[in-house]
Order: structure tokens, then sequence, then C-alpha cells
């Protein structure tokens, strides 16, 4: 018998017998009720110094830069020394998530703030993360107007606020906070996993940065 009749056969037993609709109808929704987890590798379950640390290391091993501040009000600081730094226009564009609107701009007068998605002609976008992972330095980014994905995606320098106290440990437990942030059986059009800046060794084998996204990521975190 091949898999094919084997699979066959199997369904015409269980069309035959009628089976306990109602029973699989309970597992089905206990299954999908009960958000079961997998197991969970020991590497990103730390205590909060010792995760705030591993994300870091991981995301500098994969070409993100890191500042570090004490509240939101220091973020536009850190936004414009990160923009002479790298000798870029005083201008950055963001979404419209609360925590950014609070971030400092007032201060740095000479930085114009852009608002809304990019039409590609930003060089810098600042955008605010869900959480940031641990065991791979990745920051976790919902679609959306609060950050939209374009933002991610099409400036040369990409700046991502991450709040110190949403660094988890491993990427199950940021499903765990979508369906705590936008309830259950609710998810954003596409959530964006990024881990340092975009690069490509398809050509010659050779590192190319910059190759499907920006060139730079910098992470803010606030502590």
């Amino acid at each position: 018998m091949s898999a094919r009749d084997s699979i066959l056969a199997r369904i015409r037993k269980v069309n035959a017998s009628g089976g306990d609709e109602e029973g699989r109808r309970q597992a089905v929704s206990a299954r999908l009720s009960g958000s079961p987890r997998g197991i969970m590798p020991k590497r990103g379950q730390l205590a909060d110094t010792e995760r705030r640390e591993l994300f870091q290391a991981m995301a500098q091993t994969f070409g993100a830069t890191i500042a570090e501040v004490g509240d939101y009000a220091d973020v536009a600081g850190a936004v414009s020394t990160y923009l002479r730094e790298h000798n870029l226009p005083a201008s950055i564009r963001i979404g419209d998530d609360a925590r950014l609107k609070n971030a400092g701009w007032d201060g740095e007068r000479t930085l114009d703030v852009l608002h809304g998605a990019s039409d590609g002609n930003d060089l810098v976008a600042v955008s605010h993360a869900l959480a940031g992972i641990a065991e791979t330095g990745t920051v976790a980014l919902p679609s959306g107007a609060d950050n939209p994905t374009t933002l991610n995606f099409l400036p040369d320098h990409h700046i991502v606020v991450v709040k110190a106290a949403d660094i988890e440990g491993d990427l199950e437990s940021i499903w765990d906070r979508l369906r705590g942030a936008l309830g259950k059986g609710q998810m954003p059009r596409a959530l964006n996993l990024v881990t340092g800046p975009s690069r490509s060794g398809d050509i010659e084998q050779k590192i190319l940065l910059g190759a499907h996204g920006p060139r730079a990521l910098h992470l803010i975190i606030v502590d």
C-alpha cells in the first residue's frame, strides 16, 4: 500500500465511524485557548541584569550599535548624538507611538521630526520595539500606525527604542506579549523580527550591508 492509499484509508475509516465530533471540538478549543508552550532553552532564562547583558552582546555580535538612557525624555538627545556621530542630517521619521511622542524632541530644536510612514526618501527612522529577545539580540516590531513597517526597511539608518523591562529571554515570550497587548486571537498584519542591520552574502559570498533594508541598526535601551 502506498503512502497515499494509507492516508486515504485512514480518512475513510474515520468518516465511516462518524467519530466523536463534540470531543474533537472540545480538544481543539482547549488547545487554542491554552496557548501551550514547548520546551524552553535555558540560554535566555536569566535574571534581569544578565538577560539584558546577553541581549546587548548578541545584538552587537550581529552588527547593531547600542546606547543606554535613563528615561524616555533622554531619547531625543541620544538620537541627535547618533546623527552627529554619523554625519547625518538632523531629520528623522517616527510613527504615532505614544512613548516616542514623549521622547524629549522639544529639547532638540534643530532636529526635524517627521511623522507617518516612509516614502523611501528618509535617511533615518526611529521605531519603538514591542520587546527584545536576549538569546538572539533581536527586536520585535509589530506593524501598525504606531510604528509603520516602512520605517523598518526603507531608511538607511534604523534607530529602535526598546524598554529594558521589555527584554525577554526567548522568542516564545514575544507571542505572550502580543496576546497581552492585542487580545487573544488577534495579530498585527506583520511582526518583523530584526537582528542587526540588513545584510546579504549572495554576491560572491561577500557580506553586503543594506541589501534588503537599513545598512545600520542602532538600539536605544531605556531604563
